[in-house]
């Protein structure tokens, strides 16, 4: 209840609409449980950001039911960005009760917020939290105060939580250093208390690791100001040749390109670098320019603003990428294939076709040989 009006400023008149499944946590605490303790009008849609019918469904039911807020995942918007890059349905509906986005689940890149914003003209928040916490670790409180954006950052803690980074040596991060994002003990009201009949599983997967820390299993950084910057899971980070590597980071490099509407950059096995990153890129509905073009100037962005050091040498053109029905990119299901690891099909994938796809591209791009 008090995430609602002091994060999110919504008061008992207004329209909420946080866009996922009943399953999912953003579902349990934003579609049902925080909407009724506030008292507020909540949206439930069954469907999807494109298909269902168009890419402007969306804007549809913000303008029929007179919704001041949305959350939803950056993929929702990316998959509306690629569909409908120039906001052509957009500009069908009346969104004058629409006054801000929220996005989670995932990391917003740069170039969708942008997107986003200059479409809506109203505040894009990137805020960051999980499934173990029910409700945001870091966010832009808008209900308290507004806050600078800073792209690529999912802004400051919320009252309540306590972030640290610590290195791999245990010690604490100096600001702007990368290292696994953690929360000081003891975690605030309407966090998990334990897992269920699992209490000795619950110390050793998320509080044993660092003692007096909750492990978020993200990692990022902290700047000067305090703004908090998530930039991929732990298990997402790349070690190439003894350099550690972000794939969040080449990712944000690769959605900045003019005809890339989603990316997914994994680190794939190597004998002599260790891992080395290969990018998958989804591009925009329309695009004329060819995909070799695409990827030499993608590789060229990473060089330029990344470094040598990311030893990025490959783009790949894919039709679309494979995601969990919540917006979530299966980047370590992509990396098992092309390890040729065993993997088990994601129980909550959204169309398990695309990893056939996905393996065909690995193999006529040479990255996986069969």
């Amino acid at each position: 209840k008090w995430t609602m009006k002091n994060i999110y400023n919504i008061d008992q008149d207004d329209v909420w609409w946080s866009a996922s499944d009943i399953g999912w946590i953003v579902g349990h605490s934003y579609i049902v449980y925080a909407p009724l303790f506030k008292g507020c009008t909540t949206v439930l849609f069954e469907g999807k950001p494109v298909g269902t019918p168009d890419a402007g469904i969306f804007w549809k039911i913000i303008s029929d039911y007179k919704v001041k807020s949305l959350f939803t995942a950056p993929t929702a918007f990316r998959a509306i960005k690629k569909e409908d890059p120039e906001g052509k349905f957009f500009s069908k509906y009346d969104l004058g009760s629409f006054k801000s986005l929220f996005l989670a689940g995932e990391r917003a890149d740069p170039d969708t917020i942008k997107w986003a914003e200059s479409l809506l003209k109203v505040p894009v928040i990137d805020h960051w939290w999980q499934t173990e916490t029910s409700w945001a670790i870091s966010s832009n409180c808008i209900g308290i105060e507004m806050m600078k954006t800073k792209y690529g950052s999912a802004c400051k803690a919320v009252p309540g939580y306590d972030v640290k980074v610590i290195k791999p040596d245990q010690t604490l991060a100096k600001p702007n250093e990368m290292g696994d994002v953690v929360v000081k003990l003891p975690l605030p009201p309407g966090t998990f208390p334990t897992l269920w009949n699992a209490d000795e599983r619950y110390k050793k997967t998320y509080m044993s690791n660092y003692e007096g820390y909750y492990q978020t299993y993200d990692a990022g950084h902290i700047d000067d100001d305090g703004y908090i910057w998530i930039m991929s899971r732990t298990d997402d980070i790349i070690n190439v040749a003894g350099h550690r590597l972000s794939t969040g980071a080449i990712e944000e490099v690769l959605s900045e390109h003019q005809s890339v509407a989603e990316c997914a950059v994994i680190g794939i096995a190597d004998k002599l670098k260790g891992q080395l990153p290969i990018g998958l890129i989804a591009l925009k509905a329309g695009v004329q320019k060819d995909n070799e073009t695409i990827s030499k100037e993608c590789i060229q962005m990473v060089r330029d603003k990344v470094g040598p050091v990311a030893a990025f040498k490959t783009t790949i053109v894919v039709k679309r990428l494979p995601k969990t029905r919540s917006g979530k990119i299966l980047r370590g299901t992509v990396r098992k294939i092309a390890d040729k690891e065993e993997y088990k099909m994601p129980a909550t994938i959204d169309d398990p076709a695309i990893l056939d796809e996905i393996k065909q591209d690995l193999i006529n791009n040479n990255i996986l040989k069969v």
